[in-house]
């Protein structure tokens, strides 16, 4: 009776660790992908890295990807209908006269095309604010920003990353999640001793978090993609420009004008300073001095009166 239950125990465990073999081989993610996500996709939870998020093989098995499907998802990426996925971002510099009214315009408009304002430092002469915008309606946006109503535009800069590769990836690997996660409850189902209901169980449990995981990643991929971030930076006043090199004899001469004059404020300025200072105590300390030196003078004998002689 008892071999039989171990038997039975053992037959269960090979279904369980052949189907975390498979689950593990279907479930790699692009390397080159990762590796090129965005600041905001990445190490945010340890939970969300692919390595962490499909290493469910009970068998000790790698988590490597099939050359198979490795080749279905280059080429299902690669087709030209293929919508591509892009996360943009894009920086903006203005200088205007009012710094708060502009922000407050530059925050009308990016609500006005259904985006919101994140964070923000608004002051009288700088600001600094993080929007996000649909990413259909980011062009657009960025030629309102940068309206002479709001203010000069001093720079601008774009930049779009695709995730296509990293979204694709990260749906297959929630189909074989899935696949996996119901094929481990048949599994629980069919189970009659307490161990292997305890054991499967706890697969259950690891691999529903692990395809939680998953979604959470696709959810920010997702937005990362439908909301682009705009960087908008204010400023009253544009850095002035560099003075320019004078090599001639005249620019020698006015270098060295300057300069005198420089040191020649400098010194009166310190004089000036230092001038209440040895005034309110170098007088104080004058009479005290003299009074001193006039106490330790010694004193002078008396003239003796001259006798006559008779």
């Amino acid at each position: 009776m008892r071999s039989t239950k171990q038997r039975r125990l053992a037959g269960l465990l090979l279904a369980l660790a052949a189907t975390g073999g498979l689950t593990a081989c279907g479930s790699s993610a692009s390397e080159s992908g990762s590796a090129a996500a965005p600041a905001d996709m990445r190490g945010e939870n340890p939970a969300m890295a692919p390595e962490a998020a499909t290493g469910y093989s009970t068998s000790g098995g790698a988590d490597k990807a099939a050359p198979g499907e490795k080749r279905e998802q280059a080429a299902q990426v690669g087709q030209p209908g293929v919508d591509r996925k892009l996360v943009r971002t894009a920086t903006i510099v203005l200088v205007t006269p009012n710094v708060r009214d502009s922000a407050e315009q530059a925050r009308q408009i990016v609500v006005g095309t259904g985006g919101y304002t994140g964070q923000a430092e608004v002051g009288d002469r700088s600001a600094t604010m993080t929007l996000y915008v649909p990413s259909d309606k980011l062009d657009e946006t960025l030629r309102k920003l940068s309206a002479p109503e709001l203010g000069k535009e001093e720079s601008r800069s774009q930049s779009a990353q695709d995730v296509t590769e990293q979204i694709v990836d990260v749906e297959s690997r929630i189909q074989t999640q899935r696949a996996s996660l119901e094929r481990v409850r048949a599994l629980l189902g069919r189970a009659q001793q307490i161990s292997e209901v305890v054991q499967l169980e706890s697969e259950v449990t690891r691999r529903e978090a692990d395809l939680e995981s998953l979604l959470k990643r696709r959810e920010r991929l997702a937005g990362s993609v439908a909301m682009s971030t705009v960087t908008l930076r204010l400023s009253r006043d544009s850095a002035p420009p560099p003075p320019a090199d004078d090599d001639t004899l005249l620019g020698a001469l006015a270098g060295g004008w300057k300069a005198f004059v420089d040191t020649t404020s400098f010194v009166v300025r310190a004089i000036a300073q230092v001038l209440p200072f040895a005034v309110v105590l170098g007088v104080p300390a004058y009479l005290v001095w003299r009074h001193r030196r006039r106490s330790a003078r010694p004193a002078q004998p008396a003239p003796q009166p001259v006798a006559q002689e008779s």
